[in-house]
């Protein structure tokens, strides 16, 4: 069977950019498809109907619902009108940990999630913030997202449900993930070289703290003289986080020992280290 895979975007974080990749890295696939919707960079509500109407319309076996800050009313209206349709849903959002009473409610209800505390809000104040700043700074939390092990728990949680689905569970039988994205959830099993483990957890470490100096910068200080440099820290945080990835991957690559998983066109994922291999 094809296991029909949606994914809503509404907003804009940095898991967002992959997430559909992750699933079919060379598009050959013949087990899954994905469709994805998007609001734009909005989260007003209009967009946000627009989505779940194209959504529901597909009718995917589940759908991946990802937004900034999921506990808002938009990216929760979304995916609870997805679920009243019958589409059991994954969130995936960025730290929201923190929002006690928010998260204490998702973690209640049938939806899975996965909280990517690494995704960082960006330093959106605009005597700093312009296109090309914002197209830097997401290429950089990707590549410490890919590197750190991050995004390989979520692909895999991912074709977990898939395999589910597979199985022909559907509905209420899915098991679909919790994960809190931490750093020692991200890095684990991904590094053959212990420094290599180091300098990514390092890095995943700088990329969660990147978002409470942005929160600083965007809602808690006054002045662009003042806003402006704090800002521009974080963004210098989050550029070396991504030069701490690629130290770690320049380690892994000369001793020979970096992890590959790729998937097969049945969706089985098989892996190898050593580069004249092949996967197994």
């Amino acid at each position: 069977m094809v296991v029909k895979v949606g994914i809503a975007k509404l907003g804009n974080i940095a898991s967002g950019v992959m997430a559909e990749l992750l699933l079919d890295e060379r598009a050959d696939r013949e087990d899954m498809e994905t469709f994805m919707a998007t609001s734009g960079t909005k989260l007003q509500e209009k967009d946000i109907d627009r989505v779940v109407e194209n959504m529901k319309a597909y009718g995917p076996d589940f759908c991946v619902v990802v937004s900034p800050n999921g506990v808002l009313p938009g990216p929760k209206g979304a995916r609870e009108a997805l679920a009243a349709a019958g589409i059991p849903c994954v969130v995936i959002t960025d730290d929201i940990t923190t929002k006690k009473d928010e998260f204490a409610a998702l973690k209640e209800t049938s939806f899975g999630y996965i909280i990517m505390k690494a995704d960082a809000m960006i330093g959106a104040r605009r005597e700093f913030l312009d296109p090309i700043e914002m197209a830097d700074y997401n290429g950089n939390l990707v590549k410490v997202l890919a590197i750190t092990g991050a995004f390989r728990k979520l692909q895999i949680a991912l074709d977990e449900v898939i395999d589910q689905v597979k199985e022909g569970k559907k509905g209420a039988d899915l098991a679909l993930p919790k994960i809190v994205m931490s750093s020692d959830k991200a890095v684990e099993g991904e590094f053959t070289n212990p420094y290599a483990y180091a300098k990514a957890r390092a890095a995943y470490e700088m990329a969660q703290s990147v978002a409470g100096i942005n929160v600083k910068g965007c809602f808690m200080t006054k002045g662009h003289e003042n806003y402006t440099p704090i800002v521009a820290s974080a963004h210098e945080v989050m550029r070396q986080a991504m030069l701490l990835c690629d130290e770690a991957r320049e380690l892994e690559k000369s001793c020979d020992g970096v992890i590959r998983k790729p998937h097969k066109g049945d969706g089985t994922r098989v892996e190898k280290v050593k580069l004249i291999d092949k996967p197994w």
